[in-house]
């Protein structure tokens, strides 16, 4: 069963590609062919690739794995937090952070540090601290939530 039709894909505009003079040529096996100035993708090559990644994530889902969730595009956020959420998997919605995959240990302390934050402000932690000293913590705070908020758990 084909997880998305062909028809799909053409009604959504999968077909268009970047316009001829902004290629990478190692792409040059997925262009079907050229038309007026803009690639027009291989829809067929595309369909077989869709269900190879359809079946690795249900395989890696049904071991017990997780998929993250990136889409950092203004038109994906919303839709990427939203079903990442619903199904429980991480996101990341916003920048991408350099690192986050090579160098989690520190992306890890960053992820602390929010905990560590929301803690504080739950607690009263900020009580008794001057109006300036509150509103960078909120502020790191926030920093933090918006960039880390996907991959907290």
């Amino acid at each position: 069963m084909a997880v998305v039709t062909m028809k799909q894909l053409l009604d959504s505009g999968t077909h268009f590609g970047h316009q001829t003079r902004r290629w990478n040529p190692k792409m040059k096996r997925f262009i079907f062919t050229d038309r007026n100035g803009i690639y027009i993708i291989d829809l067929q090559q595309t369909l077989t690739y869709i269900d190879k990644a359809y079946e690795f994530v249900k395989e890696t889902v049904a071991h017990g794995g997780s998929i993250m969730f990136v889409g950092t595009k203004k038109q994906a956020q919303e839709s990427i937090a939203e079903e990442a959420t619903r199904v429980g998997m991480p996101y990341v919605n916003q920048r991408w952070l350099g690192g986050m995959l090579t160098n989690f240990s520190t992306v890890h302390k960053r992820l602390q540090r929010l905990k560590e934050l929301e803690a504080m402000e739950q607690t009263g932690g900020f009580e008794g601290r001057t109006k300036k000293e509150i509103l960078m913590l909120t502020r790191e705070k926030n920093k933090l939530e918006r960039s880390l908020g996907g991959i907290r758990d």
